[in-house]
């Protein structure tokens, strides 16, 4: 595995394989690496034929200046971790002029689907991951991409940007890596403290029982409203808890196949988002 700091080297790189008629895959990710990473470079198998993961924290998808600084970091971890899967070719770690040269002020507008759950709260962070995984596809000229299903509507706000744009690139979405007490793996979660790691256990807990109850017949907004307060009461500060389209991620009044719970709440200044499927 080659680590690349520049664009330059990159398409060097890059040049060559498609001279040879290379599969380029790619898995965009912001480091702090985890099994969830992992499980991205490995849904690769079979369909591309060198991969690159990227490692860049993007500082125009935080609102919040605060949260950019305190977002983990560590790429020698990172480096040797994939490292040992022996199947990544080219770590990209390009530091912010690679990506944002000087006199840059061109930004991907996405609108629709980013007017709602995290984009309620968080102006512009879409705008802020549409560009820079638009950059990402043209630096690696990669024609497979992998996106883990956590970030539900980021996933659809991409899949969004290619059809628009006719990005010649496949998004390729990963189901959610979850630990043994079903808490979704995030680079976030480094952030918790030991005692806010056993609270964060009640999130997908409380997911997997308002499941139930609306798979019961309990009615929608009933079922929200319990398992927003079952939050609440286990310390969260909920953000949103919503019932919706996977495909239009528009608001739906049953619980039926294509429906999806999201959810996002904060444990002191960690915020956790998760998701999770009727059907």
């Amino acid at each position: 595995m080659k680590l690349v700091r520049t664009r330059h080297e990159l398409a060097e790189i890059v040049t060559q394989w498609q001279r040879e008629g290379e599969t380029i895959g790619l898995v965009p990710t912001m480091g702090s690496l985890h099994e969830g990473h992992l499980t991205l470079v490995r849904a690769l198998d079979g369909k591309a034929t060198r991969r690159i993961v990227t490692i860049f924290v993007n500082p125009i998808q935080f609102n919040n200046p605060d949260d950019f600084q305190l977002y983990p970091r560590g790429l020698e971890a990172d480096e040797a971790l994939l490292a040992e899967t022996g199947v990544v070719d080219v770590l990209y770690a390009p530091d912010e002029t690679q990506i944002y040269p000087p006199g840059f002020c061109t930004r991907i507008s996405v609108s629709g689907p980013d007017r709602m759950l995290c984009g309620g709260d968080r102006p512009g962070h879409f705008d802020g991951v549409a560009t820079v995984i638009t950059k990402l596809f043209m630096q690696t000229r990669a024609n497979i991409a992998a996106f883990g299903e956590k970030d539900f509507q980021q996933l659809c706000i991409i899949h969004r940007v290619v059809t628009d744009l006719d990005l010649p690139i496949t998004i390729l979405p990963v189901p959610t890596v979850r630990e043994a007490d079903h808490l979704a793996l995030s680079s976030r979660n480094k952030r918790l403290t030991p005692a806010q790691r056993d609270q964060a256990s009640h999130l997908p807990k409380a997911l997997i029982d308002c499941l139930a109850a609306l798979k019961a017949g309990q009615p929608v907004a009933a079922a929200l409203k319990h398992c927003a307060q079952t939050l609440k009461d286990a310390g969260f500060t909920v953000h949103y808890l919503d019932l919706r389209s996977e495909k239009s991620l528009g608001t739906v009044e049953k619980a039926e196949a294509g429906a999806r719970l999201f959810v996002a709440a904060s444990l002191g200044d960690v915020r956790l988002i998760d998701n999770m499927p009727v059907a």
